[in-house]
């Protein structure tokens, strides 16, 4: 699995997601499942927050690492709304419990709230000092997000990323870039599938012999410093999205892919889900 550098470790360029995960109790065995096959297929960076399932994903994570939670680089993200001096710890608290660990490597404000900026950074820090948290980051930050917060300490922004949403690529993508912030795409593969159902995409998929959704990811990390954070409980899907990591994409399959999924060519407002 390739890597790249996040939070002064590296990380495999595409880990898991776990948006959904943890809202049926019937579906915990194989969500476990899947996450634990994904770590040991490299995948190794898992991606949650205390809103999924209003901390059920977090539980689910807590028994897929159990027994292996060095060989993992966890991620989950504050809700706004407890972003205060004071609502910071107790939600990292609970996070920690329902995760079972006692440290986080990388703890994300979800997305802008009430609270101002400067008292969410003062927080994040004082966990980072307690040995809480690894790294701090952000996610669903614009640029003039990011640069209102103009922070060195900002380890990430995870924001929407995928064939059908390239908004970021217009101003936010190349001010990461310029800046050195590792981006994390959530949603790569987008939501229900039906970008999947492209004809070019299943175009240049048949030709490498693998899948839309492998090209599709494979698309993301065409870009520097970009993670991918799908998610899947299917095995079957597991495997593949690890497989991804090692897909080139030629010039004239980004060409085909550009001119079905248009590039932005001018400022647009940040796509969120």
């Amino acid at each position: 699995m390739r890597t790249l550098e996040l939070a002064g470790v590296n990380v495999p360029v595409i880990g898991q997601g776990t948006w959904r995960m943890g809202e049926d109790p019937t579906r915990r065995t194989q969500e476990v499942a899947a996450l634990r096959l994904g770590i040991e297929l490299g995948m190794t960076l898992i991606d949650t927050a205390e809103m999924y399932a209003e901390g059920g994903a977090e539980d689910v994570v807590g028994e897929a690492i159990a027994g292996r939670r060095d060989n993992v680089f966890l991620v989950s993200k504050v809700y706004p709304h407890n972003a205060s001096s004071t609502g910071i710890p107790q939600a990292c608290e609970r996070s920690l419990q329902h995760l079972k660990t006692d440290y986080i490597d990388l703890y994300l404000l979800h997305w802008r709230g009430q609270y101002p900026l400067e008292e969410t950074v003062e927080a994040f820090e004082r966990l980072r000092d307690a040995g809480k948290i690894g790294r701090w980051g952000v996610s669903n930050f614009d640029v003039d997000d990011l640069q209102e917060l103009a922070s060195p300490a900002c380890a990430t922004n995870q924001v929407l990323y995928n064939l059908e949403e390239r908004g970021i690529e217009f101003d936010l993508l190349p001010w990461c870039q310029q800046h050195q912030l590792a981006l994390m795409a959530y949603c790569p593969i987008s939501q229900g599938g039906h970008m999947l159902v492209n004809s070019t995409l299943k175009q240049v998929a048949a030709r490498h012999g693998v899948t839309p959704a492998q090209v599709a990811l494979a698309w993301i990390l065409r870009q520097d410093a970009v993670i991918a954070i799908p998610k899947a409980v299917r095995p079957e899907h597991v495997q593949l999205n690890a497989q991804a990591a090692q897909l080139q994409l030629h010039t004239g399959d980004l060409e085909a892919l550009d001119h079905a999924f248009r590039a932005p060519q001018r400022k647009q407002r940040l796509a969120m889900v």
